[in-house]
């Protein structure tokens, strides 16, 4: 899906913001996993899953939808990106030769069936790489009644992002830093087409989550955490949560100090006065911010301790402010 042919048998993928063109005959764009075979454009990861698991929702993290749900979270090898701080770098980037169990898009629906869970999430690499395989999961989810979310970097495409939204529930997408860090750490061309995929999910009806890592020395800047939370606000509402999350050195980034709590309370302040209404940190066990508070009051409306829900409200019980909550089949916890 998504590609056209060029001249000499070489072809242009359309699916991701890389938009690679002129892939000759018998090599992958970017991502290693779509391949030129005799002009036309294939996908090498179909069907072969690398990593299956059961998920609660907030490890994606998701905490306005479906609360206290699980999931069934699916992913390939391969990846758009190079970050040089990836926690999944062995089956993104630096896998070898294609590899993965032979599921097939049923088997994952009958997975899912037996162990219980309310959706499935497309996770851990980037799921735009592996489109074809997660889009026929998800139709049969759907049918299923299955809710489906991604775990994205944002480099979709708006014309895949349409495609499949009628089947994607939820999102949630990070936004990594400013433009420099993209090019410089991501190995990537830039921000804005992750800030284009985050209008066309909002213009489309997939629910949305923003995630920020903050890394020290590289994007926890003062003037660039408030640029990216007043974009939010203005183009995706004041309602989108926001999850600010601690690194811990990683892959390329060893050299790196882990995330002090000071600096993501210095962010949760930021989108605060900026008048975000739910704001989380994570990667920081015990945290009052994993906790859903009322924007308006500040009493908590759903009380989290890491991935567990202790108690669970839809609205203030101080105030009456509604929480909003999306998610397909959700149940209560």
């Amino acid at each position: 899906m998504f590609y056209e042919k060029a001249e000499n048998n070489t072809v242009n993928c359309k699916l991701c913001a890389r938009y690679c063109s002129n892939i000759q005959p018998g090599k992958t764009g970017f991502c290693g996993v779509r391949k030129n075979i005799k002009g036309r454009l294939y996908s090498l990861v179909y069907g072969k899953a690398c990593s299956l698991a059961i998920d609660p929702i907030e490890k994606k993290p998701l905490f306005h939808f479906a609360p206290g749900s699980s999931c069934l979270s699916i992913a390939t090898v391969g990846c758009n990106f190079r970050c040089l701080h990836c926690q999944n770098w062995e089956i993104s980037q630096e896998y070898g030769q294609i590899q993965g169990e032979d599921l097939q898009p049923a088997k994952i629906i009958e997975i899912a069936k037996s162990q219980g869970v309310r959706g499935i999430a497309y996770t851990y690499t980037e799921p735009t790489i592996f489109y074809e395989y997660a889009f026929d999961i998800m139709r049969l989810a759907k049918k299923a009644g299955f809710y489906n979310v991604w775990v994205s970097n944002g480099y979709t495409s708006p014309a895949a992002i349409k495609r499949m939204s009628p089947y994607l529930d939820g999102v949630n997408v990070d936004i990594k830093g400013n433009d420099e860090f993209y090019k410089k750490v991501c190995n990537t061309p830039g921000l804005q087409p992750v800030y284009d995929a985050l209008l066309a999910y909002k213009k489309h009806g997939v629910w949305v989550e923003v995630t920020n890592l903050v890394i020290p020395g590289y994007n926890d800047n003062d003037h660039d955490i408030r640029e990216m939370v007043q974009w939010i606000k203005k183009n995706l509402g004041a309602d989108t949560p926001v999850h600010f999350s601690a690194f811990f050195p990683h892959y390329k980034l060893t050299n790196v100090e882990p995330t002090p709590t000071e600096t993501l309370e210095l962010c949760y302040d930021i989108a605060k006065k900026e008048g975000m209404h739910w704001i989380y940190l994570g990667n920081v066990y015990g945290s009052d911010q994993e906790s859903t508070k009322c924007w308006r009051c500040g009493k908590d409306v759903i009380k989290r301790v890491g991935y567990d829900i202790l108690s669970y409200n839809e609205e203030c019980q101080g105030c009456g402010t509604k929480v909003p909550i999306a998610g397909l089949g959700w149940k209560k916890p």
